[in-house]
């Protein structure tokens, strides 16, 4: 057998590899994978828009040797399959370099470790004016022109990432200085959502802080777990010697929120397009908003959100791309992930529907009846046998067709979709706003009228405090009539 050794041409796939599709959150999200893997505690991102423009990355992690800065700036320096460290968000040993010049034609990247700096470049220009893989090595003069450095030196370790020639971020742009800072503005919040768990030091994880341009970033939970329900235990799904972690949340009604609760989680259009799954590979969230097809993303689902969370181990069993943006479960995630799907869907209907009042409570005499046809179909009917209703057809019996042509008139013409609408929007709604304590009192005192005195009054009293809507009056009926002081 003969072989011939044939190298990819520099150019050609540099260029080629720069529509991944990275955009430039997930660029920027990918070198601060780096930072994490190398221990950081605070990462600097400034940007410039004006002149030599530049984005740059600066933490204060264990930085790098000359030689290890050169194997991470080689494509490809690290092979998928070798054991990654269980705290390593890396995987194809290509995030830094396709990240960053899927931004721009010059990265630069320049490490101090134990007071030793070192620098290193990759220049598309230059690759492509040589033909060959042909990586710069900086001097001190050149390290020391470049933008952020002075901060640098003022760590004993530490890396700075500088993207310059930003020909990417330019493409369509007429107003560079304000369209870069529009993007740096979905930046700010993408890395708020993506890190939340490290910019909010949860337990396990060591607290990392993130600014852009000297403005801290602050986490956004997305589950806004300290006023949402986890509506059951923790989920372990036992997959390869490894474990994954299923944490299912319902938010709380919007009704409940505040205005800056609102808006962290995507505002009012952004909340149901937000719910699903939220998958994590070491504390760092890949991808959200999805329920991968295992369920629609429907208006009564749109409070639930499952908190996944994998070991890097298992990367391959949830075919996870090179910008870290995509995952699907394998099957026998899969498989768990439906069972626990049914409840989280029952739970978070019943809090739109409902909305906090347990409406199967049977020990209520309600006034509507939830029917099923024999089609399957869901009808609502007027209780017939409901106190007040049962009082006026006793009192007219003469009028029971006419009253019973009513009631189903109202039955019919029940604005069941506008209701639908409502229940489902973002406003407030209270259906029993004007039954107020003074109407409550006449109706009870009207129905009483009809009741002779004795123990069949004292009965009927104790009937209506187990009456919609009477029963949430039961303290008012009892002062006012079991007294006798109305009666």
């Amino acid at each position: 057998m003969k072989t011939i050794n044939l190298p990819p041409y520099a150019p050609t796939l540099m260029e080629s590899t720069r529509a991944i599709g990275y955009s430039l959150e997930a660029a920027i999200a990918d070198v601060i994978d780096n930072s994490l893997a190398a221990g950081a505690s605070k990462i600097d991102i400034e940007f410039y828009p004006i002149g030599d423009e530049y984005i740059a990355v600066l933490d204060n992690g264990n930085g790098m040797k000359p030689d290890e800065l050169t194997n991470a700036m080689q494509y490809g320096s690290k092979s998928p399959n070798e054991l990654r460290d269980l705290n390593d968000l890396g995987r194809y040993g290509l995030g830094l370099k396709t990240a960053s010049l899927s931004q721009c034609r010059r990265l630069t990247v320049v490490s101090v470790c134990e007071g030793e700096v070192s620098g290193r470049r990759w220049d598309l220009d230059f690759v492509q004016q040589v033909g060959e893989w042909s990586l710069i090595i900086l001097d001190a003069e050149d390290i020391e022109s470049l933008p952020c450095f002075q901060k640098l030196k003022l760590l004993r370790n530490g890396t700075l990432v500088i993207w310059q020639n930003l020909d990417k971020l330019k493409v369509g742009s007429i107003d560079f200085e304000a369209s870069l800072g529009t993007k740096m503005d979905r930046v700010r919040e993408h890395l708020a959502l993506v890190f939340h768990r490290y910019l909010s030091g949860e337990s396990g994880l060591n607290k990392i802080e993130i600014q852009m341009n000297d403005r801290p970033v602050e986490a956004l939970d997305p589950f806004l777990s300290k006023k949402s329900a986890q509506i059951m235990d923790n989920e372990i799904i036992n997959l390869r010697g490894a474990q994954v972690v299923v944490k299912p949340f319902i938010l709380p009604h919007i009704s409940t929120m505040s205005a800056q609760e609102i808006n962290m989680l995507g505002g009012k259009d952004g909340l149901r397009k937000q719910q699903g799954f939220y998958v994590y590979r070491n504390k760092r969230l890949l991808i959200w908003g999805t329920w991968f097809r295992m369920m629609r993303q429907g208006e009564l689902s749109k409070l639930a959100r499952v908190q996944v969370d994998i070991p890097n181990s298992l990367d391959d069993l949830w075919t996870l791309d090179i910008k870290k943006s995509t995952a699907y479960p394998p099957e026998e995630v899969r498989k768990n992930l439906s069972n626990i799907l049914r409840k989280i869907a029952d739970s978070s209907k019943r809090k739109w529907t409902f909305r906090g009042k347990k409406e199967v409570d049977d020990t209520r005499d309600r006034l509507w009846s939830r029917m099923k046809a024999r089609d399957g179909s869901i009808f609502y009917r007027l209780n017939r046998q409901h106190v007040v209703i049962n009082n006026i057809i006793q009192k007219y019996p003469d009028l029971t067709p006419k009253i019973e042509n009513l009631l189903c008139q109202i039955e019919g013409t029940l604005p069941l979709n506008q209701l639908f609408v409502d229940l489902t929007n973002d406003e407030k709604i209270k259906n029993e706003t004007y039954l107020d304590e003074a109407v409550i009192l006449r109706m009870v005192k009207a129905i009483l009228d009809e009741c002779p005195a004795g123990e069949a009054r004292s009965a009927l009293i104790q009937n209506l405090k187990n009456t919609d809507p009477f029963c949430d009056h039961a303290t008012l009926i009892t002062q006012e009539f079991e007294n006798g002081e109305n009666l």
